[in-house]
């Protein structure tokens, strides 16, 4: 099995849209949950999110007719995979196209109501009921012609693909909110197998439109906080009461160590061990003993051959939901076992909420960061610790301290773990 490292990192987030904005803000434990202000949000049972600000695509993407296919988590995709290969220093006459690949993980894509509107209208009958019937006459003449393409989940994927040229591995990884650290494992896995040399991995998506906030405030999921915007996320506090929703993007350049060595490229961290598992108990309520996440955790540790004592801090999953940062808290301890009490941790989901299917690539990326630079980043927001949440979360303040093994966890609906562990090289 081949070394496999990390030579590029790229980030789109709600407090940052490059990698050096979103770190210098996580260290400085700045917030970027905002007010929605895509779309008017009166009267929706929530406001707020994490949202992407300023950012544009354009300057990233060679045909701008590509635009008209592309969703917004496609946009973050791109923008932070440009910065990723730039970090990396990748150049086509580097690179073999056939051994350069892409995973990307994500979920469902949210239709843009704006777009069906006008198909939807023209099937309404005259007792104001919607007509199927004429909705398969009439709705393809309103409908956008390429409106499918945007829909497609592996979209993700094939536009990276083309825009970097990679023939390789190109796969999409939908496993809610393990996708983004599920994509980083299997791409780190197909070249430590030798089917590829070099990966762009990671995570994208986007929920801030008006269906997904209103289905996910219908599931109960999202906080009702009426608290200052930046205060509502609040991983392990006792008075989390659900996630702020949230969207953004990261990928990490995956590389061959002996090929990142020849060539020179700055590393900043190596890829040592990944697990995931199930917990085949709900679709959206976790195993409360955290038997699950802990297996997920206890496999990358076998992977990495690594022992309980050589993790030195997590990058929690944290999510600010009463029964996630609960059940995280018990899987760690079943995981790392008394080594679980001196072994900080943090949420990251504090600062940028929750992004779904990026959480773990963005997450991952901070892992990388925390290796690279020696800096361990807050949980803001934790001013009242609940006494069932009894580990070290660094509450709200940065620390300075040299890092050699991580691990960065993630876990879903339907019972969906993952956990990538991350060391210096």
């Amino acid at each position: 099995m081949r070394r496999v490292v990390i030579t590029g990192i790229g980030v789109v987030s709600p407090n940052g849209n490059t990698t050096e904005e979103f770190w210098d803000a996580c260290v400085e434990g700045r917030s970027g949950v905002s007010r929605i202000d895509r779309f008017d949000t009166d009267g929706y049972p929530t406001t707020i999110g994490g949202q992407v600000k300023g950012f544009d695509v354009k300057p990233y993407v060679k045909n701008p007719k590509s635009l008209k296919v592309m969703g917004p988590n496609i946009k973050f995709a791109v923008g932070a995979a440009h910065q990723a290969a730039a970090f990396a220093g990748l150049s086509d006459d580097s690179l073999d196209p056939a051994r350069f690949g892409v995973c990307m993980g994500s979920g469902v894509v949210p239709m843009e109501l704006g777009e069906l509107a006008p198909a939807i209208a023209a099937c309404i009958d005259q007792d104001g009921e919607f007509d199927p019937q004429k909705f398969g006459t009439v709705g393809p003449n309103h409908l956008p012609p390429l409106w499918l393409l945007k829909q497609l989940p592996n979209m993700l994927s094939s536009h990276l693909a083309i825009l970097h040229h990679a023939e390789g591995p190109c796969i999409t990884v939908t496993t809610a909110c393990a996708a983004g650290t599920q994509a980083i494992g299997e791409a780190f896995r197909l070249i430590a197998r030798d089917d590829a040399d070099v990966m762009l991995a990671g995570g994208s998506d986007s929920r801030l439109e008006p269906l997904m906030l209103v289905a996910y405030a219908a599931l109960g999921a999202l906080s009702r906080s009426q608290r200052p915007q930046h205060e509502v996320s609040r991983p392990f506090d006792r008075e989390r009461d659900g996630f702020v929703l949230g969207e953004g993007s990261a990928v990490l350049v995956l590389e061959d160590y002996e090929r990142a060595k020849r060539r020179g490229a700055k590393i900043y961290a190596e890829v040592r061990g990944y697990g995931s598992s199930c917990d085949a108990f709900g679709l959206t309520r976790p195993c409360p003993t955290g038997i699950g996440a802990a297996r997920s955790m206890e496999g990358a540790l076998r992977e990495a051959n690594l022992d309980r004592d050589d993790i030195d801090y997590i990058n929690a999953h944290g999510t600010s939901t009463r029964l996630n940062d609960e059940m995280e808290t018990m899987a760690v301890k079943r995981a790392l076992g008394a080594d679980a009490k001196r072994t900080p941790m943090s949420s990251i989901k504090s600062m940028i909420g929750h992004l779904i299917g990026a959480a773990g690539a963005v997450e991952a990326a901070a892992t990388a960061l925390t290796i690279s630079e020696g800096v361990l980043p807050p949980t803001i927001n934790l001013t009242n610790p609940d006494p069932t949440c009894d580990l070290d979360y660094i509450p709200n303040e940065a620390r300075e301290r040299p890092v050699n093994c991580a691990l960065s966890n993630s876990f879903g609906f339907g019972g969906q773990n993952a956990a990538v562990i991350l060391s210096a090289v």
